[in-house]
């Protein structure tokens, strides 16, 4: 079967649920693009302050991921996305109202609140919605769908910028929020999903033990939030080791991306086949843990390379990060659906997402200090960061398989 074959999911559901990834994907993407030149030249902030906000949006985020999530089992997981995303497309109208370092932190950390509410729900929805067979092979169709939106939105964004008048710049955030309304609709419109098992109005106990009390899945949505800062090194570690550290050209940096979105788009369903039982979750962690050590060992020899050598080895280091981003993101579905309490999936997805939000604050400074200052013998420290999360990984599935026998969970359902 060739790369491109399978593009196109097989069920309307999923060819619905794809569209609306392009669609959301693309609005976000616009915004993101231009976020520094907005900020910066519209709002008015420093580099500095835009920085410190997006810290304090994302330590909010974080300590309000738990939360969150269980409000997805309380109020429902498709009626809590629509009000999410009505919500998120509210705030981004209101961008261009935006005038001091206080109204900007305090609209980031609102928003950032908005988004992981939303992101619970979606989660939630997908793994609900789907059958146990097809479920990791839909969220690979939608995860390619999500790439194609972001190229088509930073593509829109990059539009703005380059006519550069303040009217086109503004006009960036009012056209994501104006999409992520579509959104909205579009999510309405979706089949709706059964409610956790709960005794009305019971508490929430009722549903089943928490997730905080399954130290096995806590331990695997870290693991997983580490090898997922493969992101890290491509979006943040690589473009700044290429311009520092090596002599290829910066125009390489375009290059890099694009492969990176190509490569996600034709082969992330391919990577994901097997991921829907824990034991090929496993073995996908196993193949991204490699692909993780062999990007570091490939990249820490450019510095000292120089020409057509650097510019080669650069690129086959980024492919294979982005194999280690397949196969982690592959091995995430499986076990987010497997290894969930189904009586408290919006409870588990809070745990889960977790593990991301550790990974965007704690790796861009430790990473990019053990590459830039340390050279060689950081990349083979991040390397034996992710290896280990990988080891860990297999003991923390196990953990909390045998937990969620213990609680009577039904797995995977």
């Amino acid at each position: 079967m060739g790369w491109g074959t399978g593009l196109v999911p097989p069920t309307r559901l999923e060819r619905d649920l794809a569209l609306q990834c392009v669609l959301s994907a693309f609005a976000t993407g616009s915004f993101l693009t231009g976020t520094a030149v907005f900020f910066t030249q519209i709002v008015g902030l420093t580099g500095s302050q835009v920085g410190l906000g997006m810290s304090v949006a994302a330590g909010v985020s974080l300590l309000l991921s738990i939360p969150l999530g269980r409000l997805t089992d309380v109020v429902g997981a498709k009626l809590l996305w629509v009000v999410a995303s009505l919500l998120e497309a509210v705030l981004y109208l209101a961008w261009p109202a935006i005038g001091t370092f206080a109204t900007f932190v305090t609209m980031l950390a609102v928003l950032a609140s908005i988004e992981t509410a939303g992101r619970s729900a979606r989660e939630v929805y997908r793994i609900a919605i789907f059958p146990r067979e097809t479920r990791v092979r839909s969220m690979a169709y939608m995860r390619a769908a999500r790439n194609v939106g972001y190229t088509l939105g930073a593509g829109a964004g990059g539009v703005a910028l380059g006519i550069g008048s303040r009217e086109a710049i503004i006009a960036v955030p009012l056209l994501t929020g104006g999409l992520l309304v579509l959104n909205a609709v579009m999510i309405a419109f979706l089949p709706a999903v059964e409610r956790p098992p709960r005794a009305s109005g019971g508490p929430l106990e009722k549903m089943g033990p928490a997730a905080l009390r399954n130290p096995g899945f806590v331990v695997l949505s870290l693991c997983n939030g580490v090898l997922g800062s493969n992101q890290i090194l491509l979006n943040v570690v690589v473009p700044l080791w290429l311009v520092e550290r090596t002599d290829a050209p910066q125009q390489l940096l375009a290059w890099l991306f694009g492969t990176n979105t190509v490569l996600a788009v034709l082969l992330q369903v391919r990577a994901s086949r097997g991921s829907e039982t824990v034991a090929g979750s496993l073995r996908a962690v196993r193949w991204s843990g490699w692909a993780f050590v062999l990007s570091c060992l490939v990249l820490s020899v450019t510095h000292e390379t120089t020409g057509w050598i650097s510019i080669v080895l650069i690129w086959v280091g980024h492919i294979t990060i982005t194999g280690a981003e397949l196969w982690q993101s592959a091995s995430g579905w499986g076990f987010a659906s497997e290894l969930s309490d189904h009586r408290r999936l919006g409870d588990y997805q809070g745990v889960w997402g977790m593990g991301y939000q550790v990974e965007s604050i704690a790796f861009p400074a430790l990473y990019t200090f053990l590459a830039l200052q340390w050279g060689a013998p950081g990349w083979a420290v991040i390397a034996t960061i992710a290896v280990t999360a990988a080891v860990v990984s297999h003991p923390a599935a196990r953990a909390a398989e045998r937990h969620l026998v213990k609680v009577g969970a039904p797995v995977g359902s």
